[in-house]
């Protein structure tokens, strides 16, 4: 085998983080601000100059402020024209995909100097606008499109009932795959609180976090008035926080310019290789939510870059919007419950800066390995996903130089298409018997349930959603026991007066 040309061997070898936190909010950085300072803190820690040279930028999603070319805009503050100069759409996976589009633009010889960056001031734009104040930003863009998002893909009937946002989504695969892996509601649970103490513990020790407390596993599962219920099961402290202000950059170059800049040898990461695929963004035109298929192809792959074994990894970072995914994804590596899930914190602790977050789980993964001398660690993961369990990127960094050439095949679309199954037909009427497929309860601010929500195959074999109305409080009850699932339970299906199906445990 021929040695690799280094002009050739992309390599990490800066990342900038920022945390706002204004006492007054007029004094509070706008997203386009935190994003500057992100890009300039990682060349600082680069210790090379290298901003004036970025060849391709990638800039991530934004949604608490809204700009006219925000990637352009971004390009003239650094004083750059990169030949690739990219705004992505809305996706928690994005990060890791640019990072990794960036690093196979160094192996491809396109460009010599890359930066992947993200930033939001949630925190800072919704306390403003609550309370009237006009903060002395860029002009909101009103003119921009509004990104699409949930209810743009899901069918009316997915919003008529409430179960087209993230938090109202995900809870499907939750029951769903908790009665597959045989759990009663209260293991499933118990998991989810065990695995969130963990994130909640790394988070205390990341100097970026927004909170920095351990929460005990029963702290995180048990409804009170400051983690009031959601949706079944999730509580406020089981899902992501949006309200952080943060901003996070990564360059990468070639090995053969990080040498030539003086950059040391322990400070330089290797992306050795990564997969990617998705599901449908229609969730009820998927054949099942007892796993995900995109995920499984995806972990799989990278598990195969690491030798077969998700124990190969010394570090990972699971994506944590919501306790279902981790623990697929923990049990698609054949990880334990004694999973460490995270180098960063996760969504709920560290903050969840919307579409960003795996920006700033790529530096503290970057920290990681850095620090790997003291200890031996080597090979990190990084998986990041969007949607509704829809977009799946994974990328495995190292702190060791690659062997062989970094792969220009990324999608692993075929092996997650081969593992689906056929979707049943989408109903908007029925009427009969109807089995519980999976199922949610949404609860007001308040705490109590709005109405309870029931995906169901009908006796033909079709899919629909129902509604359990708030008054029926035995098949609310039945839903929401934490010593039996529901899932695969029947009950009687009617039509409402205002056209949606209904559904009555029998």
């Amino acid at each position: 085998m021929s040695p690799l040309s280094a002009d050739r061997i992309p390599v990490i070898v800066g990342i900038g983080e920022i945390v706002d936190r204004p006492t007054d909010l007029a004094a509070g950085l706008e997203p386009m601000a935190l994003l500057e300072q992100a890009v300039r803190r990682a060349e600082a820690d680069a210790g090379a100059s290298l901003i004036g040279d970025i060849g391709s930028l990638d800039v991530v999603n934004f949604l608490s402020w809204r700009y006219l070319d925000p990637e352009q805009m971004l390009a003239q503050r650094l004083g750059i024209k990169p030949a690739h100069c990219y705004y992505g759409p809305v996706g928690g996976e994005s990060p890791i995909r640019y990072l990794h589009e960036a690093a196979l633009r160094i192996a491809r010889g396109e460009c010599e100097v890359a930066a992947v960056c993200g930033a939001e001031a949630q925190s800072t734009a919704t306390k403003a606008e609550r309370l009237g104040i006009t903060l002395p930003w860029t002009p909101f863009a009103h003119d921009v499109e509004e990104p699409k998002r949930g209810a743009a893909f899901q069918k009316p009937l997915a919003v008529k009932l409430g179960v087209f946002r993230p938090v109202t989504v995900y809870p499907f695969y939750e029951a769903a795959s908790s009665a597959a892996w045989g759990q009663t509601p209260r293991q499933a649970l118990n998991e989810s609180g065990e695995l969130w103490s963990r994130y909640s513990a790394v988070a205390t020790s990341n100097p970026n976090a927004w909170l920095k407390r351990r929460f005990a596993p029963n702290e995180i599962t048990t409804p009170s008035a400051d983690n009031r219920p959601i949706a079944w099961p999730y509580t406020k402290l089981m899902v992501a926080n949006p309200m952080v202000n943060m901003g996070a950059a990564l360059i990468l170059t070639s090995l053969a310019r990080a040498r030539a800049a003086g950059i040391a040898e322990d400070r330089l990461i290797y992306p050795l290789g990564g997969a990617s695929a998705e599901d449908p963004r229609d969730y009820l035109t998927r054949d099942q939510f007892v796993e995900s298929h995109p995920q499984n192809a995806v972990l799989q792959t990278v598990m195969a870059l690491a030798g077969g074994n998700g124990s190969a990894f010394d570090a990972i970072e699971l994506y944590s919007c919501f306790p279902c995914v981790p623990k697929m994804a923990r049990r698609t590596l054949g990880l334990g419950l004694d999973v460490e899930p995270t180098v960063t914190g996760g969504l709920t602790f560290f903050g969840a800066p919307l579409n960003t977050y795996m920006t700033h789980a790529a530096c503290a993964m970057v920290r990681r390995l850095r620090d790997g001398a003291k200890d031996g660690a080597k090979l990190g993961l990084l998986y990041g996903q969007g949607g509704f369990v829809t977009k799946h990127h994974a990328l495995v960094l190292s702190r060791e130089a690659p062997r062989e050439a970094l792969s220009q095949e990324v999608s692993v679309q075929a092996k997650a298409d081969r593992g689906r199954g056929a979707a049943p037909e989408f109903v908007t009427e029925a009427s009969g018997r109807g089995k519980v497929e999976s199922y949610t309860a949404l609860h007001g601010r308040d705490g109590a349930v709005e109405h309870g929500v029931v995906m169901l195959r009908t006796e033909a074999n079709a899919r629909t959603l129902a509604r359990v109305p708030a008054t029926d409080t035995a098949t609310l009850a039945h839903l929401m026991s934490m010593e039996r699932t529901p899932v695969g339970s029947l009950g009687e299906i009617t039509m409402a007066a205002d056209g949606v199906p209904e559904w009555r445990v029998s």
